[in-house]
């Protein structure tokens, strides 16, 4: 299908499920802490990516796994299931070269989509006449 359509909302309208990764950046933050803990089981990510969000966004576990597969599919990260202990087998990911590499343009982006932000959201302000304060607080 192209880009920006997909099977469940069909041809009849642009679709953003696929923007789901960019606007919660689950992808770069699954990255980050693949990177910081060395290795790490899904439910492990899952908690540590509510905790490391970049938005107010609830990241949905399958937004997770799902983006852990294509990484995985694109030889970013690897898995292998840990039938240790007395509980069903867990997959145990961890981050490749080719994932750091990756990690690293995100950074990149990350920074340039910061500072664009950053310039838009100063020009929006000025142009609806609000300034902010020392403070944080916005001002009229």
């Amino acid at each position: 299908m192209p880009r920006g359509q997909c099977r469940r909302h069909g041809h009849e309208r642009p679709c953003s499920c696929s923007m789901g990764n960019l606007y919660r950046f689950v992808e770069p933050v699954a990255l980050y802490l693949l990177k910081i803990k060395g290795r790490a089981y899904g439910y492990e990510l899952a908690k540590a990516l509510q905790e490391h969000a970049l938005t107010d966004s609830q990241v949905e576990r399958a937004a997770l796994y799902r983006t852990l597969g294509v990484l995985e599919a694109n030889g970013l990260v690897t898995s292998e299931w840990d039938v240790s202990g007395t509980g069903p087998a867990r997959h145990l990911y961890r981050l490749t070269p080719a994932g750091e590499a990756h990690l690293a343009e995100w950074l990149v982006v990350l920074e340039q989509l910061s500072s664009s932000m950053a310039r838009f959201v100063a020009e929006a302000r000025e142009a609806h006449g609000v300034r902010r304060q020392p403070s944080g607080a916005v001002a009229p």
